[in-house]
C-alpha cells in the first residue's frame, strides 16, 4: 500500500487548522479557517476524490481523527461523506482506547510501535493509505521515508508560522514534480514523489 500524504499548506508551509477557527488552536494559533477562501471544487475536490478513489484506508493521528470523528457521522448521505464514514481509518495514538473510536471503521494502531504497524500495512497489496492534517504523525512518516507520494494543496497565502510537516533536521529528501494543476482561487495542486537513485 502507497502512502500518499496529502495536505493544505500555506506557501510558508504551515498546514495547522485549514478547516475551522477551533480545529487546533494549540500554540495560540489564531489563523484556523485560512484555507477555506481558496477552495476550488473542481479542481481541489476532483483532487481529493481521486486519491480517496485510490485508497483503502486512512491515517490519522488523535488531533486530526477526533476533529474528523465529530464532523463525517452527521454529513451522512452524501455520497463522499458516506465514503469518510465507510473507508478504514487507523488513529495513532498514546491516549485513545478502543472504547473512544466511535466512529465506524476505526482502528487504533499500537501505541508502543505505530510506525512498526504503519510499516506493515504499507507493505501489504492494496490501494493507497492515506494520511490527511496529522502535523506530527506526517513529519515522523517522512523522516522514516515511508512517505510514497505527496499532494500538496498549496495555497496563496502566507500566516508567518503555525505547524508544518515537513522536518527541520537539515536532511535532504529530493522529490520529482509528478503533476500539477492550477485551481481557479490561484491554489497549487503539486502532486511529487521521492525521487529514485
Amino acid at each position: 500500500m502507497d502512502i500518499i500524504l496529502i495536505d493544505f499548506m500555506t506557501l510558508d508551509g504551515v498546514v495547522q487548522a485549514p478547516g475551522g477557527s477551533e480545529e487546533d488552536t494549540e500554540a495560540g494559533f489564531a489563523h484556523g479557517g485560512w484555507s477555506a477562501p481558496y477552495f476550488d471544487v473542481d479542481v481541489m475536490g476532483s483532487a481529493i476524490g481521486e486519491i480517496m478513489d485510490r485508497s483503502d484506508a486512512l491515517l490519522f493521528g488523535r488531533r486530526t481523527w477526533q476533529g474528523m470523528a465529530a464532523a463525517w457521522p452527521e454529513r451522512a448521505g452524501d455520497p463522499f461523506a458516506d465514503t469518510m464514514n465507510a473507508i478504514t481509518k487507523h488513529v495513532a495514538s498514546r491516549t485513545l482506547s478502543e472504547d473512544d473510536l466511535t466512529w465506524s471503521n476505526s482502528r487504533l494502531l499500537p501505541a508502543d510501535d505505530a510506525l512498526g504497524a504503519i510499516r506493515e500495512l504499507r507493505g501489504r497489496e492494496g490501494g493507497a493509505l492515506q494520511i490527511w492534517g496529522s502535523a506530527d504523525l506526517a513529519q515522523q512518516l517522512i523522516e522514516h521515508a515511508l512517505v510514497d507520494e505527496y499532494v500538496i494543496l498549496l495555497e496563496p497565502i502566507l500566516l508567518g508560522g503555525g505547524k508544518r510537516v515537513f522536518p527541520d533536521d537539515g536532511v535532504a529528501r529530493p522529490l520529482e514534480l509528478v503533476d500539477v494543476k492550477t485551481a481557479s482561487t490561484g491554489v497549487l495542486v503539486c502532486t511529487y514523489r521521492p525521487a529514485r537513485g
